[in-house]
């Protein structure tokens, strides 16, 4: 019974270490994919901005 005990007791680091890395990887794909949704977001208010001004200019006779 002894032996399982010091191996169970030799398992936890490795998965804890295991658990805390695979929280710190979650949470950086997470903010890369939010990062990556923002930036998309202002990509086409910039494009509808600049296709606005264009219509507009193109309108007016510029």
């Amino acid at each position: 019974m002894n032996i399982f005990v010091e191996i169970l007791l030799g398992l936890i680091p490795p998965a804890l270490v295991g658990l805390i890395f695979y929280i710190v990887m979650r949470s950086i794909f997470r903010a890369d994919a939010k990062e990556r949704s923002v930036y998309q977001k202002m990509e086409a208010e910039m494009r509808e901005a600049r296709e606005a001004e264009a219509s507009k200019n193109a309108k007016s006779g510029k």
